[in-house]
């Protein structure tokens, strides 16, 4: 066994150990890999609510009244939504509302238009 220690692919932790000659382990995020195998970066897709893949620049509906912090009506269903723009996060969808203007919105409240 070799005793090189490796970066953990998940959490980014300095002690990654051999398990064996093939397998690495994680002390902090147990998560184990082979560091030998070609990994393909995994493409964060967004999805709407039918399982559609989104992209930026593509109109959306959105498909149950939204309450919106602040204003005194929510954010109706069946409103349309066009050039929406994809984000990291809770709100994965950044786009501008007639009525409301900027603001984010959940990709499993919508669905492709």
């Amino acid at each position: 066994m070799s005793d090189e220690m490796k970066p953990c692919p998940q959490c980014e932790s300095p002690y990654g150990y051999a398990m064996n000659d093939t397998i690495y382990a994680c002390p902090e995020c147990f998560h184990e890999w082979n560091p030998n195998a070609i990994e393909e970066p995994e493409s964060e897709q967004v999805l709407d609510s039918n399982g559609n893949t989104l992209q930026n620049g593509d109109t959306v509906i959105v498909i149950k009244d939204l309450p919106v912090k602040g204003a005194p009506k929510p954010v109706k269903a069946g409103t349309k939504v066009k050039n929406i723009r994809l984000t990291d996060g809770d709100h994965n969808i950044t786009c501008k509302i007639d009525g409301f203007g900027a603001m984010g919105l959940k990709s499993e409240f919508v669905r492709k238009a």
